[in-house]
């Protein structure tokens, strides 16, 4: 018997918007079955997005949800969390809403350390607001304000957010849809800010430009250039260039922030 995903899904709200051949379904389907195997009680978890293709994906859930301003989602979120503490918090949003626009946020909830977990998917340009390149667009790959190839070297937001702080991260794929729930799951498990980056597929803004032939091509991609993070030990450096790792990238534990905030009103409060 197949999973029911209807439960999760908003009455009236499909067929989505998203392209044919966008990985942004197949990530939707991965976080609905995380939060199935979690038992997750809809009224107590929020799912905040901010702009974007990925950003729609709120609007087609039946939690409690909000679509925010761009780049503005961790923010909002955090709101969320220090005022209910007791909620599950979910933020989801693309490269360019997260890191770019964003990226201020977000490496601040890194450091922080807020018990939330977000969800990036990765689709290396800005797909819904007119296809400009963003901080994960690979070195002379085209988009619309590069059209003669990016000359900026990308982002590894992976690296960035254990930089930054992250107490837990991950990374997938779009291709490998059966490890989503599985990474999301543990991210959601994890007491402390978790990043799960998804690689993934844009056909239309990112896929034309740089004349990949089919989403079949775009998608095999991705499964090439994937290593699991438990194989890479033990693999030559040459045969890891130019691939990316997948799996738990890094877990620690940390003093969790509201936690800390809350103990520090009590401890005021008590000192009268």
């Amino acid at each position: 018997m197949g999973f029911d995903y209807d439960k999760y899904i908003r009455p009236g709200k499909l067929p989505h918007i998203w392209c044919p051949g966008c990985g942004h379904g197949i990530v939707m389907k991965g976080l609905i079955r995380a939060i199935d195997a979690l038992e997750l009680d809809k009224n107590k978890t929020a799912i905040v997005s901010g702009i974007g293709c990925a950003s729609r994906l709120p609007g087609y859930m039946d939690f409690c949800t909000l679509h925010t301003t761009h780049g503005r989602a961790v923010a909002f979120a955090t709101g969320i969390k220090m005022a209910r503490p007791e909620m599950n918090v979910i933020c989801v949003g693309g490269d360019g809403d997260g890191v770019a626009i964003g990226g201020n946020h977000f490496i601040h909830a890194c450091r922080r350390n807020i018990d939330m977990t977000y969800l990036i998917m990765n689709n290396n340009i800005y797909g819904m607001t007119g296809g400009q390149f963003s901080p994960t667009t690979p070195y002379g790959a085209k988009a619309s304000t590069t059209p003669y190839g990016n000359p900026d070297p990308p982002f590894d937001i992976a690296k960035l957010a254990i930089g930054a702080g992250a107490t837990f991260v991950a990374r997938g794929t779009a291709f490998h849809a059966a490890q989503i729930d599985k990474l999301l799951a543990e991210a959601m498990r994890h007491k402390g800010f978790s990043v799960v980056e998804i690689l993934d597929s844009c056909p239309t803004t990112y896929g034309r430009r740089n004349r990949f032939k089919s989403v079949v091509e775009m998608m095999n991609q991705l499964k090439d250039m994937a290593v699991p993070v438990t194989a890479a030990d033990k693999m030559p450096a040459e045969q890891l260039r130019g691939k990316v790792l997948t799996g738990i990238l890094y877990k620690e534990s940390k003093p969790e922030y509201v936690e800390e905030y809350r103990k520090l009103v009590e401890r005021v409060r008590a000192e009268g």
